[in-house]
């Protein structure tokens, strides 16, 4: 797996606020951009997803794969690929959170592999809009 890409952003709210709107997969076509479905195929202990199945349209690229979901409570969330769709061969990604000043900093990072050849700078910057994206998502989706 290559480099990981991150960015972060502060969100006005407490850390189980903001995972509860991570780990409501099935809304996530109403915030995420490019996510057009979220299917929760199974789900842990904690009534949270272990396996989600994703839909993606982001451009040119359409694609349906499985990521495992491991949570650490409400401080963090990581997730790899379980199924490879017809594009995304891997990917590896997390959520982590942290109170700052009555607030929270939510860090994002993520690591994708593609089958089809792309430079190194290319695919970075292709995560970095993806996280961007997601993140102020996320940040409209919870202080909504």
């Amino acid at each position: 797996m290559a480099d990981r890409t991150s960015s972060s952003i502060t969100i006005g709210a407490a850390a189980p606020e903001i995972m509860a709107v991570i780990a409501d997969f099935p809304a996530y076509p109403g915030w995420a951009e490019g996510i057009t479905a979220a299917e929760v195929l199974s789900t842990g202990d904690d009534g949270r997803a272990e396996q989600v199945r994703i839909t993606l349209e982001a451009g040119p690229i359409k694609d349906t794969y499985v990521l495992a979901y491991d949570w650490d409570g409400d401080d963090a969330v990581h997730w790899k690929l379980a199924e490879a769709g017809a594009m995304l061969t891997g990917m590896t990604g997390a959520y982590r959170l942290a109170p700052v000043d009555g607030s929270t900093e939510v860090t994002y990072e993520l690591a994708v592999d593609v089958r089809i050849p792309m430079i190194g700078m290319v695919r970075r910057k292709a995560e970095k809009r993806i996280i961007e994206t997601a993140l102020k998502g996320l940040k409209q989706r919870v202080e909504a």
